[in-house]
This record gives C-alpha cells, sequence and structure tokens, in this order.
C-alpha cells in the first residue's frame, strides 16, 4: 500500500527478491528485516522448544512486526528530514560515548564486536542517529504529557469488575517435614510433636524455622495471601476450613507432613477502586498514546511514498 504522492524509485531488478519495502527512496532489504528481527528470533526459539507449528507462526508474525517497526523509523526519518530538522554531530557523539560505557567499556573492544557482528563503525553510527531520531520524534509527537480524567477511570473500572475479582484468600503459614525416604513413621511422629508443641502454646512460626523444610522456613513459613488454586487440592481443603487464628492437624501425604496456620480470612470481593487506580491510570494512558501514535503514523503514510512487497 502506498502513499499519495508516488515517487518513482530505481530498484535493480536482481534485487527485487529481497527487498520488503521501500520508503520514499530508502529500501528495506530482507536481510535488514532478518537482522532486526534476529533477537526475538533467539527467544521464540525457547519459548516454542517442541513445538515446530507454534513457533513458525511466531517467527512469522515477529518479522512482520520488525518490517512494520523499519518502515515506521523510516517515515518518522522521512519526516524529520522533511520538516527541516538538523541533528548536531556533537549530539550523536555524545550519544555513541555514553553507549561506549554502557555496552563495550571502550573503543577498541566496540570496534572488535562490531567487526565480529559484520557492521562498520559508520553503519553503527548512523544506526544510532536514526534511533535517537525516531526516540525523539515520538517523544514530541506521542509521549506527551497524557492527562487521564478520573470520570474516565471510574467508567473503566464499573467495565472491567471482573479483572478486580478476588478470590477467597487465607494469609497462610505452613511447615513442611520431607519424607525424601525417611521412614513414614517417623516422620509422622515427629509432625505430632511440632503439633503438640503449638497446642502448648510455642509460637508457629517460630516451630517453622526451627524444624520446616521449604523455602520458607526463614520466614517463618509465611505463604503471604493464598487462594485454593495457589495450593494442591489437599492443603487448600484443609487451609480454607480453618478460621482465622486456627492451627490444622497432621495433613500426611505421601511426600511430606504438613502442618498449617491459617492468620487473617479474606473473602471474595472487588478489589477497591483505589487500590487498582494507578493501574488502570497506566492502562488509559498507554491505550491513550497507542491511539496517538497509530494517527501519527497513518497521517505520515498519507504524505509519503511507501510500498510492501
Amino acid at each position: 500500500m502506498g502513499g499519495l504522492a508516488v515517487l518513482a524509485v530505481p530498484v535493480q531488478a536482481e534485487l527485487a527478491d529481497g527487498v520488503k519495502a521501500i520508503v520514499n527512496d530508502t529500501v528495506i532489504t530482507v536481510a535488514q528485516v532478518d537482522d532486526f528481527t534476529q533477537p526475538v528470533i533467539e527467544t521464540l526459539r525457547r519459548q516454542y522448544a517442541g513445538q515446530p507449528e507454534a513457533y513458525a507462526k511466531a517467527v512469522n508474525d515477529a518479522v512482520g512486526d520488525s518490517l512494520e517497526q523499519l518502515v515506521e523509523r523510516q517515515l518518522i526519518l522521512h519526516s524529520f528530514d522533511k520538516e527541516g530538522y538538523k541533528l548536531p554531530d556533537s549530539v550523536i557523539d555524545d550519544v555513541i560515548q555514553d553507549r561506549i560505557r554502557e555496552r563495550f567499556g571502550d573503543r577498541v573492544t566496540m570496534v572488535k564486536t562490531l567487526q565480529a557482528q559484520g557492521m562498520t563503525v559508520e553503519q553503527f553510527r548512523k544506526d544510532v542517529r536514526d534511533q535517537y531520531i525516531e526516540a525523539a520524534m515520538r517523544n514530541q509527537n506521542v509521549s506527551r504529557e497524557i492527562i487521564i480524567s478520573p470520570f474516565k477511570v471510574q467508567n473503566y473500572y464499573q467495565a472491567h469488575q471482573s479483572d478486580y475479582q478476588v478470590a477467597d484468600q487465607v494469609r497462610l503459614r505452613m511447615i513442611t517435614l520431607n519424607k525424601n525416604g525417611v521412614d513414614s513413621a517417623s516422620t509422622l511422629a515427629r509432625a505430632n510433636d511440632i503439633l503438640a508443641q503449638l497446642h502448648q502454646g510455642t509460637p508457629f512460626a517460630d516451630l517453622a524455622r526451627q524444624y520446616s523444610q521449604d523455602a520458607q522456613q526463614r520466614q517463618g513459613g509465611d505463604r503471604g495471601w493464598v487462594d485454593h488454586t495457589t495450593l494442591r487440592k489437599e492443603l487448600a481443603d484443609a487451609a480454607f476450613a480453618l478460621k482465622a487464628g486456627e492451627t490444622s492437624t497432621v495433613i500426611d501425604l505421601p511426600e511430606a507432613c504438613y502442618l498449617l496456620h491459617v492468620e487473617e480470612v479474606r473473602r471474595a470481593h472487588v478489589k477497591p477502586l483505589e487500590e487498582v487506580r494507578a493501574g488502570i491510570e497506566k492502562t488509559l494512558r498507554t491505550d491513550e498514546q497507542n491511539r496517538l501514535q497509530k494517527q501519527w503514523i497513518d497521517s505520515l503514510k498519507r504524505k509519503t511514498f511507501y510500498r510492501f512487497f
């Protein structure tokens, strides 16, 4: 799809298969899209290991996203030039010095790293310049301060009540005594001994620190707020049968013996608006930025020749 003002762009026939898009007089090649996508490909390969069809689709989507981002960058760079903006070389020099300190340590290491990646210092400088201009133009045209009114927040909250529904929860402490090949009878006896100490008034947290064999031992067995889905069924059933301040009997399961203590109970409820207001404002602000960005990019597309292949 092209813009209104179509310009003739000379592209050698033998390169046509390697061209993914043209923006004004700039060609975006298959190799550029592949290079831009490569960091994402590595993540997708790990994420979809053993799922070839899902992996192929995810890669295809990533390539499409990369192409769109590269086209948008060229639209923005063209707008920067057309609107008569200038960027002093000294600004890019400073940015490159920052990159050297952050990513390479020194210039010699930078040059060697770029050579290993098949990139020249000049190409690196151009990439840094393009990225800087793109970020500055997006900030000027999209990321300006957006004010979200209380009315919009209230409306969003009312329309998304299910998103803020919280199930029944208990604040739980747990003592875990692993069997791990140990005689089950001795583990059960130790659990009952701990239960007796609890009945005598020894704080649950103190006994958890002394005896529990799980990751929460140092925290006195504190599991924080949990719902039915947090625990396996046998433990969840026992925990949610307790009232605040109550301790379970020994729960003897094949892999371990457990003791549970419920400190507080919180029934199912919808989170109050004040608790979720900041998240709603962030969501609405992001939505508005996305809307403004699309509006701005669409306007650039109407003023600039571009074509996908």
